[in-house]
């Protein structure tokens, strides 16, 4: 690497974004150049417009940075979008038009036929839907996105079982932290003593996300894997980590020690390539019959790795299990930065002149 890319964090302020300022702080090949929110926080230093929730310190370097409106022209070489969904659509348009590569966060264009939806370890060959995306904007600016924060944790588990056995049919139940809402999120007088059995649109995320990912990039375009999920979602007093309880049956029956090591032996191009965020196992498998749990599991792997436990065999389908995702790190700025660092080794991010 010849010099750090300066990245620009649209949606600072926000609980994404602040996770985005954090994991940069010390990136061998990334530093913040620019830092952008909403209007009224624009001209503000950043410690006076943020109101700091993630539970490290909120970094030195960034205090006194003034925040910039979320437009084109901000110095930086791409940007990394932590916008809501609601305002997130139109605005990395503006940037990926203005020639600028947008990693982001946001579901808006997630499921878009030319437009990656990224997992690293499994779908690296759909990068090359970016030519035809530049091609259909006439732009050299792009858009990239990361799954969903319940997604990612799911189809890191359900990515080498697909591959070594076939899918045909996966059930989860997922269990989910409030930091998943945001800030503030969720009213404590409703999650507090109780499970609220409702969250909206994700049921259909992680029913339609997933197969995309898995899908076989053929001919300039992501022909969709064919097997059925069934998602019930539900939010619970957790501050940060999804636990999702997951069955699924195979085409080709596995053993059980074998399904373990399908699971627990899986690497992939970002540890072959050694990236700086990537897991040395994207996927971790515990032995313990009462593990994984968020507070004691989700930072392994400094929070980059599905951990799954309680692998077993299923009466109704073939095999159950429960897995964990940290799902403001690797489900969320974490999974961003990943795919910036496989856009950077692919040579696909560059520092403007």
């Amino acid at each position: 690497m010849t010099r750090k890319l300066r990245a620009a964090v649209l949606g600072a302020t926000g609980t994404v974004g602040q996770r985005f300022i954090q994991l940069l702080e010390d990136h061998p090949w990334f530093e913040l150049g620019a830092i952008a929110a909403s209007g009224r926080s624009v001209g503000k230093p950043y410690h006076r417009a943020c109101s700091w929730k993630v539970p490290e310190p909120q970094p030195e370097y960034v205090r006194d940075q003034v925040l910039s409106p979320c437009r084109p022209g901000l110095e930086a070489d791409f940007v990394f979008s932590g916008l809501p969904s609601s305002i997130a659509g139109e605005v990395e348009c503006d940037f990926a038009r203005a020639g600028y590569p947008v990693v982001s966060n946001s579901g808006y264009h997630r499921m878009e036929e030319d437009v990656p939806l990224l997992v690293p370890e499994i779908n690296s060959d759909h990068l090359d839907l970016i030519s035809l995306q530049q091609e259909r904007t006439r732009s050299s600016g792009f858009i990239v996105t990361n799954p969903n924060c319940t997604t990612i944790a799911l189809v890191l588990a359900l990515a080498p079982l697909h591959r070594a056995f076939g899918l045909e049919r996966v059930s989860v139940v997922t269990m989910q932290a409030l930091s998943g809402a945001g800030y503030p999120g969720v009213a404590g007088l409703d999650v507090a003593d109780n499970v609220l059995p409702y969250i909206e649109g994700e049921e259909e995320k992680v029913e339609t996300e997933p197969l995309k990912i898995l899908g076989n990039y053929k001919d300039g375009k992501v022909e969709r894997a064919e097997f059925a999920i069934s998602a019930q979602c539900h939010r619970v007093s957790v501050q940060d980590g999804h636990l999702e309880a997951v069955s699924v049956s195979v085409r080709l029956l596995p053993s059980l020690d074998e399904l373990v090591e399908t699971l627990a032996s899986f690497r992939s191009l970002p540890q072959e390539l050694d990236l700086p965020s990537a897991p040395r196992r994207p996927v971790v498998c515990l032995e313990e019959p009462d593990r994984p749990q968020p507070r004691l599991d989700r930072n392994l792997e400094k929070g980059m790795a599905t951990v799954v436990g309680r692998i077993r065999p299923c009466p109704v389908l073939d095999y159950k299990f429960d897995l964990l995702g940290h799902n403001t790190i690797r489900g969320a700025a974490g999974a961003a930065i990943l795919n910036a660092e496989l856009l950077r080794a692919r040579g696909m991010l560059k520092g403007k002149e």
